[in-house]
């Protein structure tokens, strides 16, 4: 059953929120305030209107910006981690690994010598295409990589 429009714009609404703001706290509670809907309405409505729960949404942003930030500013790694909404180091870390598979570091020192052949495609296609892939948990990745499971082939839905 499709979502009724006045649903989805509650649900953008929220969206642009984090969007405006991701390096925010923003735990489903605030987000169904802003939306005026239930906890859980808007927990099921998000997923179901954008394909991916509140939660792995809010870190794509805070990874997409912290590799724009490592990409285009000499800011040291600890600003970056505060700047996008990590309060430890750590955390950001290892979430930043678990998430593009490289440390915090590495897109810097690849993508700074790259950066006179920014011409040759969009820059839309080029963050398009280094979008990191929160279909899976990182906790389910982390799981599936310690026990040497595969990981599940995902298929898109068009």
């Amino acid at each position: 059953m499709p979502q009724s429009p006045e649903l989805l714009r509650r649900l953008l609404r929220a969206k642009d929120r984090m969007d405006a703001a991701p390096h925010e706290e923003w735990p489903v509670a605030r987000l169904a305030q802003v939306s005026a809907v239930s906890e859980a309405h808007f927990a099921r409505g998000f997923r179901k209107a954008f394909g991916t729960p509140p939660h792995r949404y809010l870190l794509t942003r805070r990874i997409e910006r912290a590799i724009a930030l490592l990409r285009d500013t000499d800011l040291p790694v600890t600003e970056v981690a505060y700047r996008t909404g990590w309060n430890s180091l750590g955390t950001f870390g290892r979430v930043f690994r678990d998430i593009t598979g490289e440390s915090p570091g590495e897109p810097r020192s690849r993508e700074r010598p790259a950066a006179h052949d920014a011409g040759r495609a969009p820059e839309c296609m080029v963050r398009a295409a280094h979008r990191p892939d929160l279909r899976t948990a990182v906790s389910e990745k982390r799981r599936g990589e310690g026990i040497g499971i595969k990981k599940r082939q995902t298929t898109e839905v068009p």
